[in-house]
């Protein structure tokens, strides 16, 4: 392998880096140019331990497994010839596209790239960072922890389980551990609404009769050698979510599974001086999908959170595609820069800005609302007011990613106009539902 002649270098081998690495040489880019570094020992990423289905509705056309959707796009990769370099840590990344990686084929390398993408995927928010009381027994686990655990290492975290945080990977456990046998006893989340898909809820809980506390959470945990129950507590919206005392209940388990939010894995971004947003704590982008740092380019859960690795692909897309012309030199000249800010009802946009070329092409604004509505619509508009798109909804969710597209026409129309940036926000049209 000649790291000499790589130009663009995937940081993470999931199916957000193997997507992009396909786009770029669907663009034109050569194979041969292109280095995915993935530290696993296979490639994939996290969907090889989810072996549930209702993966590639919206790619494919068809439901598959989590190893059926990784499985195409290594078999796409592997097809147009892309190396995959696995078993190898990316140590460092300068903001002048420097990758620093290890790997036992290479050993202790360093790659000058002319573009990097940015696919590292996330982790889960563990107990530490929760600050619940109580010893430090066997039997808690994160909810992805406990997936590997059953779908890939073939062991029992446990039989009776309390599980906290209503997030999708929590949801898709509660009935995982249901099927093997456990008894699931409650899901407590701390907010008054979930935070995973609707079908999850239906299809997770609902099904098995398994009870969702919402607006409670977990406040002590029992036990020494192994956890021995839990107490959880309704907390007080109106008072910061602290528990109300009188509404403690013990519940009898041995096992807690958390599942209370994933952090990108943005280390080796701080590290090379990239803006980071403060409400994805991924990259901020453009609608390239570039960050602050020219040729530079983040996609997947690096950036933000999906509920659907189908968006996932996508975004890949939009940054592979974007990494190739920039090395191929068909990227077009920046116009102009129009900020992209938030209003009433939504909580963080990707793209945070638009880049505008002599050109424009049509952008797709993804966001996530703030809270539980019923009856709104959604609009993108300029500083000054005019509305560039809008759709109406009949429900929205934090849990579910929402989105808008704004035509190339429109965009074109703002070039020659003083503009202060574009907003996304909602309005009610039926009320608020709590």
């Amino acid at each position: 392998m000649d790291l000499n002649e790589k130009k663009l270098i995937v940081i993470g081998g999931g199916p957000a880096g193997l997507a992009a690495a396909v786009a770029a040489v669907r663009r034109g880019l050569d194979p041969s140019s292109i280095l995915v570094l993935e530290r696993d020992s296979e490639p994939g990423g996290i969907l090889n331990q989810c072996i549930h289905a209702g993966f590639g509705l919206h790619r494919f056309g068809e439901e598959l497994t989590g190893p059926e959707y990784s499985g195409r796009y290594i078999q796409m990769a592997r097809e147009a010839g892309i190396p995959i370099l696995c078993d190898a840590m990316a140590l460092e990344l300068t903001s002048d596209r420097r990758v620093t990686f290890v790997s036992p084929e290479t050993g202790y390398v360093m790659v000058q790239a002319e573009a990097v993408v940015l696919a590292m995927g996330c982790r889960e928010r563990t107990r530490g960072a929760l600050g619940i009381p109580g010893t430090r027994p066997a039997g808690v686990y994160t909810a992805g922890c406990a997936q590997r655990y059953v779908n890939i290492e073939g062991y029992m975290p446990g039989h009776r389980v309390v599980i906290l945080g209503s997030g999708d990977i929590g949801l898709i456990m509660a009935r995982r551990m249901t099927l093997e046998g456990a008894k699931v006893l409650a899901v407590c989340e701390i907010m008054p609404y979930s935070g995973g898909l609707a079908r999850n809820i239906v299809q997770c809980l609902d099904d098995f009769g398994i009870p969702l506390k919402l607006s409670h959470t977990v406040v002590k945990i029992h036990g020494r050698d192994r956890v021995e129950g839990v107490t959880i507590a309704a907390v007080d919206e109106a008072n910061g979510r602290k528990p109300i005392p009188g509404t403690e209940e013990f519940i009898e388990c041995d096992t807690l599974l958390l599942s209370v939010g994933l952090i990108p894995e943005n280390e080796l971004t701080r590290g090379a001086g990239i803006g980071i947003s403060r409400a994805t704590n991924g990259a901020d982008v453009n609608q390239y999908r570039e960050t602050s740092a020219p040729g530079i380019y983040a996609c997947g859960n690096v950036l933000h959170v999906h509920d659907l690795v189908d968006f996932v692909s996508e975004e890949a897309d939009i940054a592979g595609t974007a990494a190739a012309e920039r090395i191929l030199g068909q990227s077009g000249a920046v116009v102009k820069s129009l900020p992209v800010s938030t209003g009433f009802g939504v909580r963080y946009t990707v793209p945070e800005r638009i880049d505008l070329t002599a050109e424009p092409e049509e952008v797709r604004i993804f966001f996530r609302v703030s809270d539980v509505y019923k009856k709104v619509q959604f609009f993108v508009e300029t500083a000054e007011g005019e509305v560039l798109a809008k759709r109406a909804k009949s429900a929205a969710a934090p849990g579910e990613m929402e989105s808008l597209t704004v035509p190339a026409e429109k965009l074109a129309g703002l070039l020659d106009k003083d503009c202060g940036g574009i907003r996304v926000y909602l309005r009610e049209t039926g009320g608020q539902s709590k």
